[in-house]
């Protein structure tokens, strides 16, 4: 199969001919039809994963059809149109078990702990556990995104955020995970204010349903503070930088909620953070991290439904041939909604 490696981190990947994967007895094989760009993949090919062995292909947001099974898979058939969430749970340690896959004790991450999907082919271990079926209406490309920043944002606001009706939500950083976040946000009847620096991204946030758009060269805590008349009750840090995480917390309200949704890794591992607010505040720090697999029917519901839409998110449609140059480029420029490959053909 073609597929995205690299050798060395930091180095430009290239689209070479690999093998082809096969099933585990518990696991399956999925055709990849759309696979997105991620700022966690750049991570990821920076070095910034320490889990992450060379040479190694990227990739953990894709949707396709299940291209082979093994013998041990019941819920699934080859054709089946499927996605998976970016971690995948092994279904025996206490975390599973309990139902919270997303932080399982022995997790799997296409992409990071094996082989992703930058590939014609992937493969998912313990697929009646991981695998998620997709909608008959909806398009790979779209349906890509919900592998990762969809599903992800939708953990954040809805399962970790406990956003409800009224109150006033800030999104800082309107990329793929954000702009999901400022959709999903609106839809639970918050108030959504949008912070980036991109006119384009800000423009889009109002689009989804953002009430207010702030740039953010400017003091956002206090622009923030103006407009919610106090603070936001739940504000995202939905890029992973020390200064939108800082802002995230310092414009909340006493007892708000700061979710931290984009990683922080490299030199900004252990950023400063403004206790005093905090513990004077009761400010509540909480983390977000993917989302499980049997949590993705509340989402497709209000999909189905039309409350969300997440194909207004899909941005550029790329080769595969194209996706090296899109991954090291990503942390210098991102365009407006998700980058997705959806021609693998030579």
């Amino acid at each position: 199969m073609r597929a995205v490696r690299f050798e060395q981190f930091a180095t430009p990947p290239k689209v070479v001919e690999v093998d082809d994967p096969v099933p585990t007895a518990k696991g399956c094989v999925i055709k990849v039809e759309a696979t997105g760009i991620c700022r966690s993949d750049w991570h990821g090919w920076m070095g910034h994963d320490s889990g992450i062995a060379l040479p190694h292909v990227p990739g953990h947001e894709f949707a396709g059809a299940i291209a082979a099974v093994g013998k041990d898979v019941r819920n699934w058939k080859v054709g089946d149109r499927v996605t998976v969430p970016f971690i995948c749970g092994c279904g025996a340690c206490s975390e599973c078990h309990a139902g919270h896959q997303q932080v399982c004790s022995h997790q799997e991450q296409p992409g990071f702990t094996h082989w992703g999907s930058f590939a014609e082919y992937v493969p998912i271990h313990q697929a009646d556990l991981n695998v998620v079926a997709l909608p008959e209406a909806m398009d790979y490309a779209t349906a890509a995104s919900l592998g990762c920043r969809f599903a992800t944002s939708f953990r954040a606001v809805i399962d970790q955020g406990k956003v409800s009706a009224g109150q006033w939500v800030a999104v800082h950083g309107c990329g793929g995970v954000g702009l999901s976040a400022v959709m999903i946000a609106n839809a639970a009847g918050a108030n959504v204010i949008g912070v980036d620096l991109d006119p384009a991204k800000l423009k889009l946030a109002r689009d989804l349903g953002a009430v207010a758009a702030i740039d953010g060269r400017g003091d956002v805590v206090e622009a923030i503070q103006e407009i919610t008349k106090g603070g936001a009750h739940v504000s995202l840090d939905a890029l992973g930088h020390p200064t939108t995480m800082t802002n995230s917390i310092l414009c909340l309200r006493a007892r708000g909620k700061h979710v931290q949704v984009g990683l922080m890794l490299g030199d900004h591992a252990a950023p400063a953070v403004p206790m005093p607010k905090i513990v004077a505040k009761e400010i509540e720090l909480l983390g977000s991290h993917g989302m499980q697999a049997h949590r993705y029917g509340a989402m497709l519901d209000m999909v189905r439904s039309g409350k969300l839409d997440p194909a207004r998110l899909v941005g550029d449609r790329i080769s595969l041939d194209r996706a090296p140059e899109a991954l090291m480029t990503m942390n210098r420029f991102q365009s407006v909604g998700a980058t997705v490959i959806t021609d693998f053909a030579a």
